[in-house]
């Protein structure tokens, strides 16, 4: 009788242990599956198409540079484009504001390009007078195009000349950055969507001359678009296949609990027959 005591209560805490270890799975895998089923993903892709068809074939631009050594009075922004704009001294949604006791200008503006090849520059164009040897370098805080997306897991180049600093170039040389303007989509789970753009750059320093002498130096950025489209979806998984993965992860290890259930119950039945028969 002793010995049977004790396979049983061997037998019990066996059960017991298998039976707390597939509850602590169990909760375990249900947690994995509830963090995966809140969380949200964002999925990429690449369409040849004009997202925003109903902004009018525009594109709204912020810029925000700094001129440590070129008054404000000097400083303009003029645009162009292959569809015959030609506007010197934009002043539309723009501000200066003097830096360095009024020696140096920081200009912030807002304006709408054409979605088509174009410049639009920084320079002293506008000025009523020119000065004989304008100084043009420069530090880029923001130049973005469209809507701002603040989305934590979408990286991209929607601000990729913010922090450009050529305060050291050459004072006299003049500036080009070469766009290449990535339309770029986000909808989220709702289905809203917000446009923006994404661009690439790269960039030249030089000084200018023409058969009348060295040419006015000016910050110039000129675009062009790109054909194809990025654009980032925020999908959730679907609740039906949260719950058939639930009662999967559920059936699935009770399943495996009644196996290894079964395996020690034959394993004690038969070590106790081994048992008795050496007792007898």
């Amino acid at each position: 009788i002793p010995f049977s005591f004790y396979c049983i209560h061997l037998t019990c805490f066996s059960l017991l242990i298998v039976s707390i270890l597939c509850c602590v799975f169990i909760l375990f895998l249900f947690l994995s599956e509830l963090t995966g089923f809140i969380a949200t993903e964002i999925v990429n892709e690449l369409y040849v198409d004009d997202p925003d068809k109903d902004s009018g074939g525009k594109i709204e631009v912020s810029l925000n540079i700094s001129l440590p050594n070129l008054h404000c009075d000097l400083v303009g922004l003029d645009i162009q484009d292959e569809m015959g704009r030609h506007e010197v001294g934009h002043i539309d949604n723009s501000m200066k504001i003097p830096l360095n006791q009024g020696d140096g200008c920081r200009f912030e503006g807002e304006f709408t390009i054409n979605k088509v090849p174009g410049n639009f520059h920084v320079s002293t164009h506008s000025a009523t007078a020119q000065p004989q040897s304008p100084d043009m370098t420069h530090n880029i805080h923001k130049l973005a195009f469209g809507e701002k997306l603040q989305v934590q897991h979408v990286k991209g180049a929607f601000n990729a000349l913010g922090g450009a600093d050529k305060l050291a170039s050459n004072p006299l040389a003049s500036h080009d950055y070469i766009l290449k303007i990535v339309p770029t989509v986000y909808e989220d789970l709702s289905g809203k969507q917000k446009f923006s753009y994404q661009y690439t750059v790269a960039n030249k320093e030089y000084v200018a001359y023409s058969h009348t002498g060295r040419i006015i130096p000016a910050i110039w950025f000129r675009y062009d678009l790109s054909p194809i489209t990025v654009k980032y979806t925020e999908r959730r998984q679907p609740f039906y296949r949260f719950i058939t993965t639930i009662c999967a992860i559920v059936g699935g290890t009770f399943t495996v609990a009644g196996i290894i259930d079964s395996c020690i119950f034959t394993a004690s039945e038969a070590w106790k027959k081994i048992q008795i028969g050496k007792m007898s």
